[in-house]
């Protein structure tokens, strides 16, 4: 634990010594991110030594009234901290050339300084067993979220961004203490309770508080609405930790706080599996929608939030029927996809971050022909999307397959209510199709085609500071995919720690056959190496003269390619229903039409139509209360002086 505690050290502090630094040079970040990795290589360390001792602490006397400075490392620990070790790690790496000191002198030690106390805040958060200091390392989290929100803080939209962070995130901590003072209540302490030592008396409000606090972090709709704008404004290698990080701190709270109780209320696994299926759906249908590769990318954490949720929903249901294949199938999909997401997702945004620095703008619209330019970014990003959408033999199938094993478990006894879980596999397969789609969007606009403005016309590849942090995120999740097998006693202890039954069935055999999805990924992979070896075999002796068929026409335009909005636009409208989106022009009429052109737009159905008009008309009405009770007539002023000394002599007078 020694060594987690001193990495946790490095990298809260990785930032500081940069601001006793001349702000235009460079030796400052070199510093931090030196810091920040040997940091992560610490705590990596500490990581492994939990392999033979899987619940190291560490406790400590604290003058803080109620607190206790108690950490604890184990399984679930681990598994929320090791991916958080490597996306900071290869952030702060990529931050060198995607946010160099000397190109940002205003805010570079800003973001570095807060970069490495959310990293410090969440390796503390997530190891805490005491309330208090949980809560501490919480809002450290959250104010240094804002901070890094808020990095290019002359803009107007990174500024609303920022402010409805700040509210939804402090809105989710006031429910959290409300949660702990319930909780401390129960238990009569406020370090964590023990695992299934808690009663069912009092248990759903804490629950129902709770899943508000930590479903706001996690972004679960309709929770969600600080979380597209957020991701949107940040630098894309914070985007990365935010989006592929800090909103699993909102899951690894719905775990810990769902482990503290012996009896699960059915409801409480049914209420999350809605959530989730929600939150899958509708977040992949917004994501569909966008234009911005970055608020695209966002609405795909809240999709992936949705599964997560799912697998925890499941693991809830086997705990409150009894079902330990259940529990162990779903809660196993649940973390490994939280480790599988913050992989893919942080890779994604450090491939965007390069698309957008080559070409200077977050649009789709504005890329085409990239991976004739950028042809690492290209191969990368493909990866990543592979890995979203849960096509094998990337790590993202892996989990999501888990999760369907669990969906069809059920099935043993027909008959049981429990069986309605098994819907749960057609909004999977939904989800699944729809990012497929999303992502054919994407690569196919940004990749593909001719460029579509001068940046993209110019755009170089990345520098190798940039280029070698996404392989080193692509490998894992190649490695997750072909080597499942290698997390399952991981897993299985993982499984263990949040229920304290020590009778699970193993991740193997018939329950959940690791070793046959390893093979058939080897398998995969190596025809798809065959294919690709053969098209390249075959392209070498085409014809480099002959143009692409342009479907007959001869003098194809760069204007003549599908948008972000046209590609999308069929399965869009087949979700009118929840998104309303607003679709500008496009209608051709006659043999020979005149030019048109076609966009759309699609408005976030809680923030933008619900929460923001709602608080418009209250701001209104307080407004118009104020101009008729303080209108500037003396007389009505005086008014009130009368009527407030006639209502205190009334009282005095009793």
């Amino acid at each position: 634990m020694n060594w987690l505690l001193i990495g946790l050290l490095l990298i809260s502090i990785s930032g500081i010594p940069g601001l006793f630094i001349d702000r235009t040079k460079g030796g400052g970040e070199r510093m931090a991110c030196g810091l920040v990795v040997l940091g992560a290589l610490f705590c990596s360390w500490s990581l492994l030594l939990s392999i033979s001792d899987p619940l190291q602490s560490f406790s400590s006397n604290w003058s803080v009234p109620g607190g206790q400075f108690n950490l604890v490392l184990d399984s679930i620990s681990v598994v929320f901290i090791a991916p958080l070790l490597l996306v900071v790690a290869t952030g702060a790496i990529y931050g060198l050339s995607y946010w160099p000191q000397q190109e940002h002198p205003g805010n570079g030690r800003k973001l570095r300084l807060f970069f490495g106390l959310i990293s410090g805040a969440m390796i503390l958060l997530l190891t805490a067993r005491n309330s208090i200091l949980f809560l501490i390392a919480w809002e450290i989290m959250a104010l240094s979220g804002y901070f890094l929100i808020t990095i290019e803080d002359r803009k107007a939209e990174v500024r609303q961004a920022g402010y409805i962070y700040l509210i939804a995130t402090h809105t989710g901590t006031l429910a959290l203490l409300g949660m702990f003072a319930l909780l401390e209540r129960s238990a009569g302490s406020t370090a964590f309770p023990t695992v299934a030592s808690m009663p069912l008396a009092g248990s759903s409000m804490i629950f129902l508080i709770g899943l508000f606090g930590f479903g706001m972090k996690a972004g679960l709709m309709p929770l969600h609405i600080w979380l597209p704008g957020a991701h949107a404004a940040a630098p894309s290698h914070t985007s990365a930790l935010l989006s592929g990080i800090m909103i699993k701190t909102g899951i690894y709270g719905l775990v810990r706080l769902t482990s503290f109780f012996a009896v699960i209320p059915d409801w409480w696994g049914w209420t999350l599996l809605l959530l989730g299926a929600v939150s899958g759906i509708m977040g992949v249908a917004l994501a569909l929608a966008q234009h911005d590769i970055k608020r695209l990318l966002a609405y795909h954490s809240v999709e992936n939030i949705g599964i997560i949720t799912l697998g925890l929903g499941l693991a809830l249901l086997g705990r409150s029927y009894d079902q330990p294949s259940l529990v162990i199938l779903g809660l196993a999909g649940c973390l490994l996809h939280v480790v599988n997401h913050g992989l893919f997702k942080s890779l994604l945004f450090l491939s965007a971050g390069s698309m957008i620095h080559a070409v200077g703008s977050r649009e789709i619209d504005q890329f085409g022909g990239l991976h004739k330019r950028q042809c690492w970014t290209g191969l990368f990003f493909l990866g990543g999307a592979v890995a979203i959408c849960g096509l094998p033999p990337f790590n993202g199938f892996v989990s999501e397959w888990l999760i369907y094993l669990g969906a069809f478990q059920p099935l043993q006894q027909p008959g049981s209510v429990l069986s309605l879980s098994l819907l749960i596999a057609p909004v999977l397969a939904l989800i699944g199709g729809l990012a497929l789609a999303c992502f054919v969007k994407v690569f196919g606009v940004s990749f593909l085609g001719e460029p579509r403005s001068n940046g993209a016309a110019l755009a170089k590849e990345a520098k190798r500071t940039m280029l070698w942090p996404m392989a080193m995120l692509l490998l894992p999740c190649a490695w997750i995919g072909l080597l499942p097998w290698s997390l399952r006693a991981l897993l299985e202890r993982a499984a263990i720690d949040w229920t304290g039954n020590r009778t699970l069935p193993p991740l193997a055999g018939d329950l959940a056959p690791l070793s046959a999805i390893s093979l058939a990924g080897w398998i995969l992979l190596g025809l798809l190496l065959l294919g690709g070896w053969w098209l390249q075999r075959q392209s070498r002796q085409a014809s480099r003269d002959i143009g692409t068929w342009g479907c007959g026409y001869q003098f194809p335009a760069t204007s003549m390619q599908y948008t972000a909005s046209s590609l999308a636009d069929n399965l869009v409208r087949l979700f009118r229903f929840g998104l309303c989106s607003k679709r500008h022009g496009g209608r051709i009429e006659g043999l020979f039409p005149d030019d048109d052109e076609f966009s759309s737009h699609t408005p976030d159905l809680v923030l933008d139509l619900t929460l923001t008009p709602a608080f418009a008309g209250i701001a209104w009405l307080f407004h118009r209360f104020r101009w008729l009770f303080q209108n500037g007539v003396v007389a009505i002023y005086l008014l009130y002086v009368a009527l407030t000394l006639i209502v205190l002599l009334t009282l005095l007078t009793r």
